[in-house]
């Protein structure tokens, strides 16, 4: 990605600070009570085997 950036002649760039208007009550809640639903559930092992193109296979 940096590659194709550069030649275009652009950078990467990050921002230097959080930004003055944030709500740091409002984002732990949102962490709290919103983002387990959109993470969803783990997936559970399952046996077989450990290959994504031959499910089956032992």
């Amino acid at each position: 990605m940096w590659r194709l950036l550069h030649r275009h002649g652009w950078s990467w760039q990050s921002p230097a600070r959080r930004a003055l208007e944030r709500d740091e009550h409002a984002v732990e809640l949102w962490e709290r009570d919103v983002w387990p639903q959109v993470e969803g559930p783990r997936r559970c092992p399952m046996p077989g085997s450990p290959s994504r193109t031959r499910p089956g296979s032992r």
